[in-house]
């Protein structure tokens, strides 16, 4: 499947972002610690949470949609806890699963996950502080699948993660809902999605304190019950189509923002980049305004006027799935910026299009690159590598003169909802080839 893209048009009209991935995913894995409903809300759709529930839905899980974008999920009759391999090799959330399969239905066995390939993904956060609640893993030696069992010691611990990862937090958070007795994660990852998770698990019954916080204590409980609760809207979504319409010089209206503290730090990246926006009065909605026509956008000097660095972190730094298109951002804005990469190793391989679309780019390294623009990009035939970069060549396409053909479309459809359908209704030149 593949993207044509004929570059030259404006963005410019009203948008309103998807569910968050992010959060969807570990909460759609929540429903495994219940034999009761869950119903979720603002679920985008999405390849990777089609995944997800289809990998639901083949251990028993029940899964109607009883409204556009509601999913309402009943795990009462799960019947078996081992996961297909083909399935879980589309989605990297299938690791998910592990924490409450085991947790509650005793068992898990877990073939590699898929994802996007940015470099080394370990899992060794998950299964050490699973572990230390007493959920023993093996490892095939041929397959490499992840076979995980509940123990007799089962029971609540002090976990140190060794990284803050996102998804081990998630799956601690899901297990230790159950283990007897107090848990405390400490060095927990703190994004926003991981309190949509912990929201959820709290209305199920679960006892979880400094959910948005590096130290989380779970209190657990020997049993959780059905609830209702909506997934946040994404911030990386968001991020995504105002670097489009910035890029593009255009202007975008935007409803239903993520939490301020999500939306402050998207900000820090495009205030870099020299875009700003107004907020409504009830900062119920955004306006980003066209680019004036007196002076060009800039890049934002350090002090003294030191050329900037804008890099990812854990958060609430700039998100790793931010830095693709605000690269693609900074080939379209005055000045000089240099883009670190910390988390994956393999993020910055898509920046090799940009360069022959035209862009002035510095590979320093596999994590640093230096961007100079403006620069006038020029349609070619590209390859999504992953979700975000996909993004990025697609926002490059639309800056481009010329028609961009962009294969392994459906690599961008993992993230990003009815993406060309979403962007022709802002005015882009962008329709879906077999």
């Amino acid at each position: 499947m593949r993207f044509l893209v004929q570059g030259g048009s404006p963005l410019s009209g009203a948008f309103r972002p998807a569910g968050n991935k992010n959060a969807a995913l570990p909460m759609l894995a929540a429903c495994l610690l219940t034999d009761e409903p869950v119903t979720l809300s603002n679920v985008p759709a999405i390849r990777d949470v089609e995944s997800l529930l289809e990998l639901l839905a083949h251990i028993g899980v029940s899964v109607s949609r009883p409204a556009p974008s509601t999913v309402t999920l009943c795990a009462s009759a799960v019947r078996s806890t081992d996961l297909p391999p083909d399935l879980c090799a589309r989605v990297r959330g299938s690791i998910l699963l592990a924490g409450p399969l085991a947790a509650r239905h005793g068992s898990a066995s877990i073939p590699p996950p898929g994802g996007d390939l940015i470099g080394r993904r370990r899992l060794d956060t998950h299964f050490d502080g699973l572990a230390q609640l007493g959920i023993a893993l093996d490892e095939h030696p041929v397959s490499g699948t992840f076979v995980l069992s509940r123990t007799p010691a089962f029971r609540a611990a002090d976990i140190l993660l060794d990284e803050a990862s996102v998804t081990a937090t998630e799956n601690l958070l899901m297990a230790a809902a159950l283990a007897p007795g107090v848990t405390t994660l400490y060095n927990a990852a703190c994004e926003p999605h991981v309190r949509n998770l912990a929201a959820l698990l709290s209305a199920m019954g679960a006892d979880i304190s400094g959910a948005g916080t590096n130290r989380v204590v779970v209190r657990g409980v020997p049993a959780l019950h059905g609830a209702a609760a909506r997934v946040e809207p994404d911030s990386i979504e968001l991020g995504s189509f105002l670097a489009a319409a910035a890029a593009t010089g255009g202007s975008l209206t935007v409803t239903d923002l993520p939490d301020p503290l999500s939306l402050r730090v998207v900000q820090r990246l495009f205030t870099r980049l020299g875009v700003a926006w107004t907020l409504s009065p009830d900062a119920s909605s955004l306006v980003l305004p066209p680019p004036p026509s007196a002076a060009p956008r800039a890049v934002a000097p350090d002090f003294g006027g030191a050329i900037p660095k804008i890099e990812d972190g854990v958060w609430p730094a700039i998100p790793s799935d931010l830095l693709s298109v605000g690269i693609v951002l900074a080939t379209q804005t005055a000045g000089t910026v240099l883009f670190f990469e910390k988390l994956f190793e393999s993020r910055m391989v898509f920046v090799d299009r940009l360069l022959e679309m035209g862009a002035r780019i510095v590979p320093c390294d596999p994590h640093r690159v230096l961007v100079s623009g403006p620069s006038p990009l020029r349609a070619r035939h590209l390859v999504s590598p992953d979700i975000r970069a996909g993004m990025a060549l697609v926002i490059a396409a639309l800056c481009a003169s010329g028609e961009s053909v962009i294969d392994n479309a459906e690599i961008i459809d993992r993230g990003y909802e009815a993406l060309d359908l979403r962007l022709s209704a802002l005015g882009a030149s962008i329709s879906r080839l077999p």
